[in-house]
This record gives structure tokens, sequence and C-alpha cells, in this order.
């Protein structure tokens, strides 16, 4: 069984007892449980559901494991020719681990 999920903004195919990193959750904390809405797509052995936009009474139910992991840095490098300006800048995403453990549809 497997489901696609958005979560804020992004979507992601999900399977219970999987870790996925998500964008930093406000708020949360280790142990707080999550129920995500937006189910858009749900397999259950092989009967599919599509949701049109989302899949009606379906729901996914994730646990906070880790909270402020950072990515890896990325760099942003500005120049302008002939005018001696260059400028680089670094920056890091803060996400969050959640351990999906079940998929209600």
């Amino acid at each position: 069984m497997y489901a696609i999920v958005e979560i804020q903004g992004q979507q992601f195919n999900v399977e219970p007892n999987q870790k996925i990193c998500v964008l930093n959750i406000a708020g949360a904390k280790v142990g707080d449980e999550i129920t995500f809405e937006k189910v858009l797509l749900v397999n259950n052995d092989g009967a599919i559901t599509v949701g049109t936009p989302v899949v009606e009474g379906a729901k996914v139910v994730a646990e906070v494991s880790q909270v402020e992991l950072r990515g890896k840095k990325i760099k942003v490098f500005h120049k302008i020719r002939r005018k001696g300006f260059d400028k680089l800048v670094g920056s890091r995403q803060h996400f969050t681990e959640v351990l999906i453990k079940s998929i209600n549809a």
C-alpha cells in the first residue's frame, strides 16, 4: 500500500514505516502525531483510487521523529561583469523528519 500526499506544496510518495524529510513544520516537537489530509492517490494492493483533486476520507498519519534537520548548503553567486561586483551567499534549508505510521483510505 502506498499513497501520494501533498505536504506544504510538495508531493511525496509514502508507504507505512517510511521516513521522509519535509520542509520545517512550525511548532512540531519530537513524538507529535501529525495528520495529512491532502491525499492525491491511494494504491491499496492494486486498487488505485485517484482523487479529484483529493481522495475523500483518506488521510496519512505520521509521527515527528526529528526536528530542525539542516539540508545541504546552497551557494548563490551574483556578478555584474565589468563593474567589479561579485557576491557569494550561502543558505541551508531546515527540515523535519517524519515517520509514516499508517495510511487510512
